[in-house]
């Protein structure tokens, strides 16, 4: 194993190992992936629009989304998707639903949280997620109104 192998692997074990002392692990993701999109689908406006593109098929919609919160929250590598050209198809998306979004995600985690520190945790990577999707998707307004064209 080279060295760039052993310093991953051991960042991995890290994370995972702080995730578990704050209740984190593959049951909690599940709990939270699963209420979480209970809530969307029951949202006036994200529910019309993540029904109208997982047409059905929850089930595999919600497995994908556990590999992804486990593959951020525990660094578990079981996500493998590109989440940005499959963002960037939603054209009814607005920016205003990615706060949307996070507002209904934080409330999620408020409620089920096995520690006080899990919203913090899921939260700083969902706004990072978030603000990488906006960027993708709409750019950046300022340099939109400046006139700047490309992209950074």
């Amino acid at each position: 194993m080279s060295d760039v192998q052993s310093f991953a692997e051991q960042r991995r074990r890290e994370v995972r190992e702080k995730a578990a002392l704050i209740g984190i692990d593959e049951a909690y993701i599940s709990l939270l992936v699963e209420s979480f999109y209970d809530r969307i689908r029951a949202d006036s406006e994200l529910g019309p629009i993540f029904n109208g593109v997982i047409t059905g098929n929850w089930d595999s919609h919600l497995a994908r989304m556990k590999d992804f919160w486990a593959s951020v929250a525990l660094s578990a590598g079981s996500y493998s998707g590109q989440p940005v050209p499959v963002h960037q198809r939603l054209t009814q998306v607005t920016p205003d639903h990615f706060d949307r979004w996070l507002r209904l995600f934080g409330e999620t985690l408020n409620e089920t949280a096995p520690h006080p520190d899990v919203p913090d945790y899921f939260m700083l990577r969902a706004r990072r997620i978030a603000e990488s999707l906006k960027l993708a998707m709409f750019g950046v307004p300022e340099l939109k109104a400046r006139g700047v064209t490309g992209t950074l």
